[in-house]
């Protein structure tokens, strides 16, 4: 895969999506449309250090391909994180970011529509499966069940919510689960979640997204049920 440019993207809109999160719409200027797939990621190269590599934050994007040079970022604010301070202190609307992209291989192939996906995530970690469920479903791409399952603490944690679980995506499972709060919904881990609905041993593919902690102790589980390690796909955050 050839390397992308370094761009210059314009923010045209920004959006809390939490109390803590915020949706930053990004149009490239020198493009008719920006192409991506589902899954991967742009890196910002932002002012907050003289070394390149430690002013660079990857970030999935949380849209799907539409034909536009838009995409859309949704970012936490991390406590003591230059990055995501920058982020949400210093970009308002019209503000210029540095960015190269698209990157990354955290994107589905024809195989994985051919068996039962389960897209587990936590925080942030449902932007790129939010990416891939719209691309599916606008694209009316045949596929088997498809399981999101996203991790969070409380509801004010949940993102994309409303959006989600009204799809109307066939075979689609929207499933939240929260750790730290009693609600209608799924309470716990998300690991509990997969491994409920993994009892058949039935053709699978996973795809983790989030916290290392989540990654690290869903593949040990994933592969204590039977599964191959080549079924499983990671992007890490943090």
């Amino acid at each position: 895969m050839a390397v992308q440019p370094w761009r210059v993207g314009k923010v045209i809109r920004i959006e809390n999506e939490t109390y803590n999160t915020r949706r930053y719409w990004i149009e490239i200027p020198e493009l008719t449309s920006f192409d991506f797939e589902p899954g991967q990621f742009v890196t910002l190269d932002l002012p907050i250090h003289e070394k390149p590599n430690k002013r660079w934050r990857s970030y999935s994007i949380a849209s799907w391909p539409d034909g536009t040079n838009v995409f859309e970022l949704v970012i936490v604010l991390l406590d003591g994180g230059l990055g995501t301070t920058y982020l949400f202190n210093e970009v308002s609307v019209g503000s210029e970011l540095t960015l190269r992209g698209p990157q990354g291989v955290f994107t589905l192939d024809e195989e994985h529509y051919q068996k039962d996906l389960f897209l587990i995530s936590t925080g942030t970690g449902i932007a790129p499966f939010r990416s891939m469920a719209h691309h599916i479903f606008r694209n009316n791409i045949p596929h088997k069940h498809i399981y999101v399952i996203f991790g969070c603490r409380t509801q004010k944690d949940l993102l994309y919510y409303d959006e989600l679980r009204n799809l109307g995506l066939e075979n689609f499972h929207y499933i939240p689960t929260l750790s730290r709060e009693e609600w209608e919904g799924k309470k716990g881990y998300v690991h509990s979640i997969y491994e409920e609905h993994c009892a058949d041993k039935q053709a699978a593919s996973f795809f983790l997204c989030g916290w290392k902690n989540m990654i690290d102790e869903a593949k040990k589980r994933i592969q204590e049920l039977g599964y191959d390690r080549k079924s499983i796909h990671q992007e890490l955050y943090g």
